[in-house]
């Protein structure tokens, strides 16, 4: 059940009355890497197995190479991945608060990819971005993966504008897609978690229709992301790395 329906009171100049009101539901999904509980996820209870997955690719636990098996039970996703060395290393940045709080001190993340992207590409992207859900609640974030011509084939819908990021990514990995060569488009607001999730999967560029955080402007500039904010039909503002635009 990705909706539920509520009782409200609407509250006017004219007057109240009761109307019925469609809400987003979240649950807590339980993600566990060799065995060891590693997040607590507030999320849209669907993809989880994409979510789990792409969490352990976004947020730099193992790269696409290093994992072996995934699986879901009820709400809890399983990832089995090797390295257990450079595991141990993101769970002790993890606890100390270093990972995503002293980012600029503790990561070093590049993209490689020489693809370059049109601008109508990614006004065409405006156009996924909407979802039903999000029409009935107006709560919900999408996420989708676009080629270079502008044609999105992956989209997630989720409450949280980071586990969108984390499904899509995860759904590609699933799929076997390369996704030097595509971009990412966003409802979400773009701070360093998000646009480092985007780097450490290889993404090579970002588009949102919101804004950038500071956070996230130098995470982009560092990391070679192209983080185009403020998308609409007739204009985009380009905050990195313009030469990945055409």
């Amino acid at each position: 059940m990705l909706i539920k329906e509520y009782s409200a009171r609407e509250l006017t100049d004219r007057g109240s009355r009761e109307m019925p009101c469609q809400v987003a539901v979240e649950d807590t999904i339980e993600l566990y890497v060799n065995k060891i509980h590693v997040a607590s996820i507030l999320a849209t209870p669907e993809m989880i197995e994409e979510l789990g997955t792409g969490y352990t690719l976004c947020e730099g636990i193992a790269d696409a190479s290093q994992i072996l098996d995934f699986h879901s039970e009820g709400r809890n996703v399983f990832i089995e991945i090797e390295g257990s060395e450079h595991f141990e290393v993101w769970r002790e940045l993890r606890s100390s608060g270093c990972v995503g709080v002293r980012w600029d001190e503790n990561e070093d993340v590049s993209v490689r990819s020489d693809a370059v992207f049109r601008r109508d590409a990614l006004r065409k992207s405006l156009g996924f971005l909407d979802s039903d859900i999000y029409r009935l609640t107006r709560g919900t974030h999408a996420a989708c993966l676009m080629t270079a011509d502008g044609e999105c084939i992956l989209k997630a819908i989720d409450v949280g504008r980071h586990n969108a990021f984390d499904k899509v990514v995860g759904s590609a990995y699933m799929k076997g897609i390369d996704v030097a060569g595509h971009f990412i488009a966003s409802t979400g607001r773009q701070s360093a978690g998000m646009v480092l999730k985007a780097a450490r999967a290889g993404i090579p560029l970002v588009a949102t229709k919101t804004a950038p955080l500071n956070t996230g402007i130098d995470a982009a500039e560092k990391a070679g992301v192209c983080l185009v904010c403020f998308l609409s039909e007739d204009k985009m503002t380009v905050f990195t790395h313009p030469e990945r635009l055409a």
